[in-house]
């Protein structure tokens, strides 16, 4: 008998599917890091409650980002391209030093050896999402990556969940999502999903009760623990 059919002749979870930005690896950081730089040396002060009010929110779902709030207090006069591109260079030169957070990559192996599809459900485009994942390794553990992209409307609403589970071939109530946001966490329980939370630096101080476990890190945190929470 192999692992895969011992395991699940027991268990009932069957698939685990993971936010990308700020659970996988911390890109969100990094970014508040760059933005706070930048607003200050214009002068600004950068505000945490517009930054965590669009954390796992599709880029749709964000009326005024924050290029837009900074032209808007330097007086509209900013050449927003220049400032992008001076962003988007110190943004991926932090991200690209960024290895996976800690349990992650362990999790992933331990789950692929076991038969447990995998999928990524990302607010998030596919060129940023495939693109990191390739260059940490991890693209291949993937049986789906489903990003803002492929749904019409990306988190807090449930349709990321809803897809990645369809092509998972999982019931809603077989699978586990793993969250750093109240936003995403608002998408997967919208889904019927059970959550947990891994929050990073930025999202620990938010509120994310809705979600049915809180976990510091995946650290250490295996699939035998993943299937006991799921059975409870």
């Amino acid at each position: 008998m192999t692992n895969e059919t011992c395991y699940s002749l027991f268990v009932p979870l069957d698939a685990l599917i993971f936010d990308f930005d700020g659970l996988i690896v911390d890109t969100e950081t990094p970014e508040v890091l760059v933005w706070r730089e930048l607003y200050r040396e214009y002068g600004q002060v950068f505000s945490e409650d517009q930054w965590t009010h669009a954390i796992g929110r599709g880029a749709e779902e964000v009326k005024e980002g924050p290029l837009e709030v900074l032209d808007r207090l330097t007086g509209g006069e900013l050449d927003l391209e220049e400032v992008d591109a001076l962003r988007k260079k110190r943004l991926m030169n932090m991200i690209y030093a960024e290895p996976p957070r800690r349990g992650v990559k362990s999790l992933l192996t331990e789950a692929k050896a076991l038969g447990i599809r995998l999928g990524v459900a990302s607010s998030s485009k596919h060129w940023w999402v495939d693109g990191h994942l390739q260059r940490l390794g991890l693209y291949s553990y993937f049986n789906h990556i489903v990003c803002a992209d492929d749904v019409l409307r990306a988190k807090p609403y449930p349709d990321l969940y809803l897809k990645a589970a369809s092509l998972l071939k999982v019931g809603t109530d077989e699978v586990i999502a793993f969250e750093d946001s109240p936003n995403g966490i608002a998408s997967a329980v919208s889904a019927g999903i059970f959550v947990i939370a891994v929050p990073n630096a930025q999202t620990a101080a938010l509120d994310l009760s809705a979600a049915n476990v809180r976990f510091d890190s995946l650290d250490g945190i295996g699939v035998d623990r993943l299937a006991e929470l799921l059975q409870h």
